[in-house]
C-alpha cells in the first residue's frame, strides 16, 4: 500500500506546482519558484520510479544537472530584469522595448 502512496503523492505535488505556476504570473520571482518546485518533484518522481524498476540512477545526475542550468538561467533573467527595469513585474516588462 505504501509503495503505490508515494508516486501517487508525487504527482499531486507536481500538479501542485503546475498550479502555483499558472496563478503567479505577477512577479517573474514567484514563477522561478515554482518551476523549481515543479523540477523538483519531477526528481522525486523519477528517482522513485527508476528505484522500483531497481535501474541504475545515473539519469537522476543528468535530470539535476539541467535543473542547476535551468535556474542559474531563471536567476540571470531575473537580475537582468531587475537591474534595467527595477523590479520583477511582468506588467512593467515590454517586448517592443527590448
Amino acid at each position: 500500500m505504501l509503495k503505490l502512496l508515494w508516486p501517487i503523492s508525487l504527482i499531486v505535488l507536481v500538479f501542485m506546482g503546475v498550479g502555483g505556476f499558472i496563478s503567479n504570473r505577477k512577479h517573474l520571482l514567484a514563477t522561478l519558484l515554482s518551476l523549481e518546485f515543479i523540477v523538483l518533484s519531477l526528481y522525486a518522481l523519477l528517482f522513485v520510479y527508476l528505484m522500483n524498476l531497481g535501474c541504475e540512477l545515473y539519469f537522476t545526475m543528468v535530470f539535476l544537472t539541467f535543473a542547476v542550468c535551468e535556474g542559474a538561467l531563471g536567476l540571470s533573467i531575473l537580475v537582468s530584469m531587475i537591474r534595467t527595469h527595477g523590479n520583477d513585474y511582468f506588467q512593467s516588462f515590454s517586448i517592443l522595448q527590448c
